[in-house]
């Protein structure tokens, strides 16, 4: 089965049946349940509300924590590219970055890497967004979260 090929276009993941059936599910959900209680405000329609709170905060915390988790993988493996591509001072200096400025810097070529994480330190890019529209040699994730 090949992958098409990521580009800053196409990066952004969104798994179907996370975002397009269990989100829709517990929103609609969560909305008919509180039409419920204003209906028939009762202790069994407000314990319905709560349980139904509780499970979009569940299904957020199910996504968040495992791209959370990814985010500290790779901050490992951008400051090993780091080492084995960057000057020593370079290096320690990119490692240093913020985060999220680090996840953005991944999908650098390692060609392009250096310049990159130049501009980065000297403040060319606000946002992390910009330093992904700047990679002109896209290195994909394809085991993205």
């Amino acid at each position: 089965m090949s992958q098409e090929i990521q580009t800053y276009a196409n990066h952004v993941r969104r798994h179907v049946p996370f975002h397009f059936v269990l989100g829709p599910i517990l929103w609609l959900h969560l909305f008919y349940t509180a039409y419920r209680l204003y209906q028939t405000p009762d202790f069994a329609h407000a314990e319905t509300l709560l349980l139904a709170c509780g499970l979009i905060v569940m299904a957020v915390l199910v996504r968040v924590n495992p791209l959370r988790a990814q985010d500290r993988v790779i901050r490992l493996e951008e400051r090993l590219r780091y080492q084995r591509l960057l000057p020593a001072d370079l290096a320690v200096q990119a490692g240093q970055l913020p985060e999220r400025f680090i996840v953005a810097l991944r999908f650098a070529s390692d060609e392009e890497l250096p310049q990159l994480v130049q501009q980065v330190l000297a403040r060319k890019f606000e946002k992390p967004v910009e330093v992904k529209q700047a990679i002109q040699n896209w290195r994909g994730d394809y085991f993205r979260v």
